[in-house]
């Protein structure tokens, strides 16, 4: 019987591990898995100064990633390049977008930055500081577009609700941003391309009253062309 065998093959599959939940590696680990990545804010200057390390473990510039037959060969170079890097961003923000159409997520434009604003609860266990399982499938469906759009620089922030304890908020957004980083190092994003920031409660989206509360705890990619 077909179905059977396709049983017996499922249940091999889950034996050998694939079938397990996503469990953050020992904290103690992160560092290999970040290796590569800046903790501060992802400004044009610190661009320009990540760029050569960027480059160097092998990461590319837009006009690097679009064909060749796609490049605009006359008028201001300027403004074909921010051309290029526009129609690229917005073809990354499209993919992303009809790929993650669930609740607690939302995919928006910057300029031409694209900013994904991840809900704690769509992506972390309720009470356990962890990547759940939908959280591990939305991380790995996000890695595997950036690894075709990977012409970009990513900052990977994460914000409390309003908390007394100003360190303990900070604390806590860094946190959910670096389990965020060793999830996509893990899945093969180039930790090269990372900005990871802990931003505490600043910068809430959302009214501080119980609704609004869950809003603000998140994490946010924003995702820019590398130039």
């Amino acid at each position: 019987m077909h179905w059977t065998r396709n049983i017996s093959l499922a249940l091999l599959v889950c034996a050998m591990g694939a079938c397990m939940p996503y469990t953050s590696p020992n904290r103690a680990t992160w560092a290999k898995y970040l290796n590569g990545a800046s903790f501060t804010d992802m400004t044009e200057m610190s661009r320009v100064a990540k760029r050569p390390v960027y480059l160097g473990a092998g990461g590319r510039l837009v006009n690097d990633a679009v064909k060749s037959s796609d490049a605009m060969d006359y008028g201001d170079r300027a403004t074909n390049d921010n051309a290029i890097a526009t129609q690229y961003m917005m073809t990354l923000e499209y993919a992303l977008y009809d790929a993650l159409r669930k609740p607690g997520i939302s995919v928006q434009r910057a300029g031409t930055d694209v900013v994904v604003i991840l809900v704690r609860d769509a992506i972390m266990e309720l009470n356990v500081a962890d990547i759940s399982d939908t959280g591990d499938d939305t991380l790995k469906t996000i890695a595997k577009i950036l690894k075709k759009y990977d012409a970009t620089f990513v900052e990977i922030a994460g914000y409390t609700d309003a908390m007394r304890d100003m360190g303990a908020a900070r604390a806590l957004s860094l946190d959910m941003a670096q389990r965020v980083g060793v999830h996509m190092s893990q899945h093969g994003i180039n930790t090269a391309r990372m900005f990871i920031v802990g931003r505490g409660s600043a910068r809430p989206i959302a009214a501080q009253d119980d609704v609004g509360r869950l809003t603000n705890r998140r994490v946010e990619l924003r995702i820019t062309p590398a130039r």
